[in-house]
């Protein structure tokens, strides 16, 4: 049986399709898709399985939950959505931020999208979201909280393909690519390669290299980009559909 998903009404299917054809002209204009899949990434990984707490429902807007140290500068990307957040009354903060990490990668021609998340109040704890200082045991625990495993860790980790780190923000400076602004497998190429001046090696990508279950698909994903967009599409659906 496939997944069910909540139903919409044909009216709201529509501004989805209205706002994704905004997004995607704005996150051209701006070159912001960086930004932007983190702020999706970000609200959906606070997701705790056991607790049904947390996820991809719009609190990230909340001061309370944007002032989280993982989310340095993510109030940047609030304030630029914004505005065409405000065009869209009738679709939920959830589901307009979810809509907009999609459009922000777009690979394989695209992510599936399915709406129908509630906004919500409660912003979660904070401490549920990746700490790039940290090894694999820490990985595991934080995505095991979202219900996720090892392929999951690899393929989001590939996100880093995009956008670069900011000191101010996360108290690391660069890129991990030569093409920040393009989405496709230089990540796990340049892992491979080893450390370069120009290029950013955090703690934590670092250590998908050393742990023998997760290398084997660095090295996969290096050689193979086709099999990494399916399995980021498909690592990235969950995410954004978590809880």
């Amino acid at each position: 049986m496939g997944k069910s998903y909540p139903k919409v009404s044909q009216e709201y299917e529509k501004a989805v399709e209205k706002c994704k054809r905004k997004l995607r002209g704005f996150i051209a204009e701006k070159h912001c898709a960086p930004l932007i899949l983190r702020l999706a990434w970000h609200s959906a990984g606070t997701y705790d399985v056991d607790t049904k707490t947390g996820g991809p429902f719009g609190t990230i807007k909340h001061p309370a939950e944007l002032s989280h140290d993982a989310n340095n500068g993510l109030d940047i990307a609030v304030r630029l959505l914004e505005p065409i957040k405000e065009q869209f009354p009738l679709l939920t903060y959830a589901d307009f931020y979810q809509l907009a990490g999609i459009v922000a990668v777009e690979v394989t021609g695209g992510l599936p999208f399915h709406p129908g998340r509630p906004d919500k109040d409660e912003p979660p704890p904070e401490g549920r979201l990746p700490d790039a200082t940290k090894g694999t045991d820490h990985l595991r625990e934080v995505f095991g909280h979202m219900g996720l495993g090892d392929k999951e860790i690899v393929a989001l980790s590939g996100g880093h393909t995009l956008g670069r780190c900011h000191k101010e923000r996360s108290g690391f400076e660069g890129p991990w690519t030569s093409n920040p602004l393009i989405f496709d497998n230089s990540y796990f190429k340049d892992l491979l390669r080893g450390e370069r001046e120009d290029l950013i090696r955090l703690p934590s990508d670092k250590a998908l290299l050393e742990d023998p279950a997760l290398r084997p698909l660095v090295e996969k994903y290096a050689s193979d980009e086709d099999a990494f967009f399916a399995d980021y599409a498909e690592a990235h659906l969950k995410l954004s559909e978590l809880g």
